[in-house]
């Protein structure tokens, strides 16, 4: 009997400390779909954005509030807006006051204010408020998991350009797009690719805007194309590799780099790794890199190694990519 209570005692023992023990088992695949599709992309903002203020009657209403660019609006009299159109409507149904109560987010912290407002000669109603509840824009698709329909895309934030501040989403799409045209890089000015919008043809749901990219589930048909597996930081060489993007229409093609430089310090999590573009008809068609190639899968060997995050303006052969894990563990937060 002693002998069953020892053995019972030793299993609990070691039940407890098994539960207890960290686990640091990832869950994205091996192997994954390598992207280099141009998306359309659009994100809904959680709340409404102020982005800039004016004058109404000589006055600054949303100054005197103790607004600011930046700030989201979260409610109008207690009630919560998600759009333009919905703050529009609550304003409009003030009638016996000429004042609105305002929760908004900044910085993370949870604030209320009275706002005035005023009608004009038609009879609106004028807030002293330039605000936005969406972004649109293009990138390149980083990846796929074919296990999980998780997708990556860009690599780094979209933010919002009056603020400067990242967008908090409340959700977004990605969708068709076709390339018809290119602005070529300059020394010290950024070109951009120019692309007509499909936005009902939908590859997929964005759930996330972080530091690392966008993020969310792929909806659409699974493309059909060779898996490369994911390389790990040690992984990576200097020397040639090739990166994937669409430079006309929807056709994707390969374009060599070299690899220059590994950054593995543990507190940069975006310029993992420096590169330039060695492919004469890349540089030839874009100048180098341009604003719309963020995203676009580094290739080396067998492995999908990282992804186009920025490019160095003052020399655009030359940028920064992401390591391909650090945006695979973000998809899974």
């Amino acid at each position: 009997m002693m002998i069953f209570k020892k053995i019972k005692k030793a299993c609990l023992t070691f039940l407890l400390i098994f539960s207890i023990l960290p686990s640091y088992i990832l869950a994205y695949s091996e192997y994954i779909i390598p992207g280099g599709e141009n998306i359309g992309i659009e994100l809904n903002s959680s709340g409404v954005m102020i982005v800039g203020l004016y004058k109404v009657n000589n006055n600054y209403p949303a100054h005197e509030a103790g607004l600011r660019v930046g700030d989201v609006i979260l409610e109008i009299n207690d009630e919560p807006i998600n759009s333009i159109n919905s703050l529009v409507d609550k304003i409009n149904k003030i009638t016996a006051t000429n004042k609105v109560t305002i929760k908004y987010n900044r910085d993370n912290k949870i604030n209320k204010t009275v706002l005035n407002v005023y009608k004009n000669d038609q009879n609106i109603y004028k807030t002293g408020l330039y605000v936005k509840d969406r972004i649109t824009g293009i990138g390149t698709l980083s990846f796929i998991d074919p296990s999980t329909k998780l997708f990556g895309a860009l690599g780094h934030e979209i933010m919002e350009k009056s603020t400067g501040k990242i967008l908090e989403i409340k959700d977004g799409k990605i969708f068709e797009t076709s390339v018809n045209h290119i602005d070529r890089s300059e020394v010290g000015v950024p070109g951009e690719k120019n692309a007509q919008f499909f936005s009902n043809n939908i590859f997929g749901k964005v759930v996330e805007n972080t530091d690392k990219g966008i993020f969310g589930n792929y909806t659409s048909v699974i493309p059909d194309k060779k898996l490369y597996k994911v390389a790990k930081p040690t992984d990576i060489q200097l020397g040639e590799a090739k990166i994937l993007t669409v430079l006309r229409d929807a056709q994707i093609g390969d374009y060599g780099i070299k690899i220059t430089k590994i950054n593995s310090n543990f507190n940069q999590k975006t310029k993992n790794i420096i590169f330039e573009i060695t492919d004469g008809d890349l540089i030839k068609e874009t100048g180098g890199i341009v604003q719309g190639m963020s995203g676009s899968p580094i290739i080396q060997g067998e492995y999908i190694v990282g992804a186009i995050t920025h490019v160095v303006v003052d020399n655009p052969t030359k940028g920064y990519g992401i390591f391909i894990t650090n945006m695979l563990e973000e998809a899974e937060n």
